[in-house]
């Protein structure tokens, strides 16, 4: 299983830190609380192993078709107006992830990389609507053949780190590993209303990279 580079630091560190204090327990003639740490840090490293696993992942390759950016929970698709970089009504997705979900973000269409911005704000519960807009959280554009997207990575309350690892005009593929939240979180996928038609609704779970979200509409493409 492939494992997130950003990871390695919490896999070994963990282990390190509570490994290590757990022998010197031992050492000291304290069994109880340095096999309880010993346990601590190989639960530690098991769950920093699983978090940050990196699965291959196959993108569909229906024509037109726009997959999830997160593996999770759909939570709400609404309609909304986005006026910073899309300029258009939009349909929202909402995704929710949990602490066990996979973490990576992928491209949910081939395009061209226009705009990436990271934005410090509130932390808000994730539910709440306002956090789409007032959390902090980043912002990536993807301006593709058929469409364009926008995806929003977004901490909550606890979770305060998001990533993406692109570049300004870099070319993605359907499905490409472009960032990732850690720890659960949510993301929002907007896609202009006119262009295409939800697949999608409340309640469904997702697969970033192979669950299909929305088709283009064939006058878009």
């Amino acid at each position: 299983m492939r494992i997130v580079k950003d990871g390695y630091s919490l896999i070994f560190g963990s282990g390190a830190l509570l490994g290590g204090l757990g022998a010197i327990l031992l050492f000291f003639g304290r069994p109880g609380a340095g096999g309880g740490l010993l346990v601590l840090a190989a639960v530690a490293v098991a769950f920093f192993v699983y978090f940050f696993r990196d699965p291959e992942r196959t993108a569909p390759t229906e024509p037109g078709s726009i997959v999830s950016g997160a593996d999770g929970v759909v939570r709400a698709v609404e309609a909304v107006r986005e006026e910073k970089y899309l300029n258009t009504d939009t349909t929202r997705i909402s995704i929710f992830l949990n602490p066990f979900d996979v973490h990576v973000n992928r491209a949910p269409l081939g395009g061209r990389v226009k705009g990436l911005a990271y934005t410090p704000g509130k932390h808000l519960l994730t539910i709440s609507n306002a956090s789409s807009e007032h959390n902090e959280h980043s912002s990536i554009l993807i301006e593709g053949d058929e469409t364009r997207c926008l995806v929003k990575q977004i901490v909550g309350p606890v979770v305060r780190r998001v990533v993406y690892w692109l570049e300004i005009e870099q070319n993605l593929s359907k499905g490409d590993r472009i960032g990732m939240m850690k720890f659960g979180s949510r993301m929002d996928i907007y896609l202009p209303a006119a262009d295409v038609e939800v697949t999608i609704r409340k309640g469904d779970r997702v697969r970033a990279g192979e669950t299909v979200v929305a088709t283009a509409r064939k006058e878009s493409r």
